[in-house]
């Protein structure tokens, strides 16, 4: 549908693939690759340093990800859809980049007693849950480009265009539609009837959830068994606890 909600899934989709086969590579679960042999002779010798241990061969997993994702985009043909697939194709790479960007250096100790003498260093992938969060934020800040192609990808906004477009940004071309309202044909459920959160600030709370339109209260009773114990010899007896509790529901 080229709207924001798709970039985030084309960037997480190919984020997960490079973060998936390059931890596979690592822990030596596939014969195509291993670690990034590339720093393993390196390092500064004079600052206590050098590389070693298994360094994440991201070089792999990102080539993967452009052949398994990109290759099959590459393919399509027309003009209808070339603005789509290119912002497809610039969403799948600020996926992979995002796993990039994030990398850092993890490093362990050498030395008498436990001294600082020497110390190993390798490159790791960040968690997914931290490359997600980048990538939300990207997400929210997406920007709308053109949907007719020239030499490169434009901002829609003509006052915007001289802004160069980061290869981190994520792109739509339309609009994102009314997810508050059922819309069949979309297929989008609407959020009529969902259980909220009424204390809550964020997403699952009422006051975002129901899209301004109030909730519903009603009391809901739960009966359990609880305070079991064991009896000698040889039953179990519980007592029936009842609760009463709050639940609000979107109007």
């Amino acid at each position: 549908a080229g709207t924001k909600e798709t970039a985030f899934v084309s960037a997480v989709t190919a984020a997960g693939l490079v973060h998936s086969v390059t931890r596979s590579c690592s822990a030596g679960n596939m014969t195509e690759c291993s670690c990034d042999v590339t720093l393993r002779h390196g390092g500064s010798a004079s600052e206590g340093w050098h590389w070693g241990g298994c360094s994440d061969d991201i070089h792999y997993g990102m080539s993967f990800s452009r052949k398994f994702l990109d290759a099959p985009l590459k393919n399509v043909t027309g003009r209808s859809g070339s603005g789509l697939v290119a912002m497809n194709l610039h969403n799948n790479e600020a996926g992979r980049q995002a796993v990039a960007k994030l990398m850092s250096v993890d490093c362990r100790c050498h030395g008498v007693s436990g001294s600082c003498a020497v110390k190993t260093c390798w490159k790791t992938m960040s968690s997914f849950e931290k490359i997600g969060r980048f990538l939300k934020e990207k997400y929210e800040n997406s920007i709308q480009i053109s949907d007719r192609l020239k030499k490169k990808l434009r901002r829609k906004e003509k006052s915007q265009r001289k802004i160069p477009i980061g290869k981190e940004d994520l792109l739509y071309v339309n609009k994102s539609p009314n997810y508050c309202v059922e819309d069949q044909k979309l297929g989008i459920p609407g959020t009529q009837g969902r259980e909220c959160n009424r204390t809550s600030q964020g997403p699952e709370g009422c006051n975002l959830l129901c899209c301004g339109r109030g909730y519903n209260t009603h009391v809901v009773r739960h009966v359990e068994r609880c305070e079991c114990k064991f009896v000698w010899c040889c039953y179990v007896r519980c007592r029936r606890c009842e609760t009463m509790t709050d639940v609000h529901t979107c109007k």
